[in-house]
């Protein structure tokens, strides 16, 4: 098995709650950026709600996940979302009304309707709100989502395996973390020169 790589670590966050960046839209995705695939409420179908209901639930922001990304501005990186960033974006994209933006495959010429999110929460044991059953150790501060699928292509889509979880997408910001010991180390400097 290979060595992870050390790469540089940044948190996605918002610039402002005024402007375009958050979460826009939802796509129903081959494989989830965050590894984890919908809930499967029956035995029927791996990655689907029963026929009767068509309902998909699963993560769609897991809180302190790296997310490996690589592009030829920056190299290779991860991205992570952190709880207090996470319950800001999800106000965002309710208060923006933007449940049923849904696409596929991250493509904007593949939007679809009849796709429609019906129910959203944040994991918050202090409140009581735990994540479903198959997803116990997802960290505290993760987004789920159940979609009610009306539309039959994109159903039969999910059915098949073709879709099996979700992937948000929009405008964010990229801020370095810090590893511990270079925190410290920068705690250090400041108290000595400070």
């Amino acid at each position: 098995m290979d060595k992870p790589k050390k790469l540089p670590i940044y948190t996605l966050v918002m610039k402002d709650e005024s402007d375009d960046s958050g979460v826009n839209y939802v796509a129903l995705v081959d494989q989830p950026a965050i590894e984890r695939n919908f809930f499967a409420f029956s035995k029927e179908f791996k990655f689907a709600a029963d026929e009767e209901r068509r309902i998909v639930t699963g993560p769609l922001m897991i809180a302190d996940l790296p997310i490996y990304r690589r592009n030829e501005t920056m190299g290779e990186f991860y991205v992570v979302f952190d709880k207090a960033q996470i319950e800001l974006m999800v106000q965002k994209f309710m208060r923006n009304g933007f449940q049923s933006n849904v696409n596929l495959m991250h493509d904007s010429q593949e939007k679809v309707g009849g796709c429609t999110m019906f129910e959203s929460f944040i994991v918050d044991k202090q409140r009581g709100i735990l994540p479903p059953k198959g997803f116990e150790k997802i960290t505290e501060g993760s987004w789920f989502g159940s979609y009610k699928v009306d539309n039959e292509e994109v159903w039969n889509m999910i059915k098949s395996g073709t879709f099996q979880g979700f992937s948000v997408e929009g405008l964010f910001d990229l801020v370095p973390q810090q590893s511990s010991l270079e925190s410290q180390i920068l705690d250090i400097i400041e108290s000595i020169n400070g």
